[in-house]
């Protein structure tokens, strides 16, 4: 352990700092000069890959064959902690944007980053600001473009999953996109709420069939549930 920190000081951290400016910057001037489409994919998806490889982090993925690469997806994960960025960036293997708060615009490099790769920021301040952030989505979801929620909102503080919010569910329906179940599975163990350096281990992700987008309104809670119910059962006993 004692050498795994020198590591971690000395080797990882510098690297992953440099990694992660150079990866944003790569990111906004591809993405200005050739669309955000390539851009704001896989520079990113390459540096989530060489970050958890940088870690000691290995991740398996189970259930690629549920979804298609020219279909768009309303992808619905677990948020078990800041290494479910890198699992979904680097090992789903599909075109993405992320739903993102507004709030995470500020964050410096990353938010310029995310901003010009078209990711799209969800806006709650007013109904003018709701209708432009649905705008902004059914823009972005088209050919294949799917888009990653965490609907429970925050990452857990147990590895015990909470409920899912309505948005994700929201823009499923709107825009008729079914919704893709992802379990997140070792995250949580790798570096959970509040810890600040991550340890060596395995990341599962499980992609579950599609769920056809909820009809109505009425018909969403089923939806959620069916999504909740799928993420939970692939979670050892003791993150249910």
């Amino acid at each position: 352990m004692f050498f795994y920190r020198i590591y971690q000081f000395l080797i990882m951290i510098p690297l992953i700092v440099v990694l992660t400016i150079l990866t944003g910057l790569v990111t906004v001037v591809g993405s200005l000069l050739g669309g955000g489409r390539f851009w704001g994919y896989w520079p990113p998806h390459i540096w989530a890959r060489l970050c958890t490889w940088l870690t000691f982090v290995s991740v398996s993925v189970t259930g690629r064959e549920n979804i298609r690469k020219d279909t768009s997806y309303v992808f619905v994960a677990n948020h078990q902690g800041a290494y479910d960025i890198f699992a979904i960036y680097g090992f789903l293997n599909h075109n993405f944007k992320w739903l993102m708060k507004v709030g995470l615009r500020k964050f410096p490099v990353i938010g310029v980053a995310c901003a010009a790769a078209g990711h799209v920021f969800v806006d709650n301040s007013s109904p003018a600001a709701i209708r432009r952030t649905m705008a902004k989505a059914e823009r972005t979801l088209r050919n294949g473009m799917s888009v990653v929620v965490f609907p429970e909102g925050s990452r857990t503080r147990t590895g015990r999953m909470r409920p899912f919010h309505k948005g994700a569910y929201q823009l499923s329906m709107e825009f008729h996109l079914p919704v893709v179940p992802v379990t997140i599975d070792g995250a949580f163990d790798v570096l959970p709420r509040g810890s600040w350096l991550p340890r060596p281990g395995k990341i599962r992700l499980t992609i579950h069939p599609p769920i056809a987008p909820p009809a109505d309104e009425a018909d969403r809670r089923r939806v959620i549930d069916a999504s909740f119910e799928a993420v939970h059962s692939a979670l050892p006993a003791r993150h249910q």
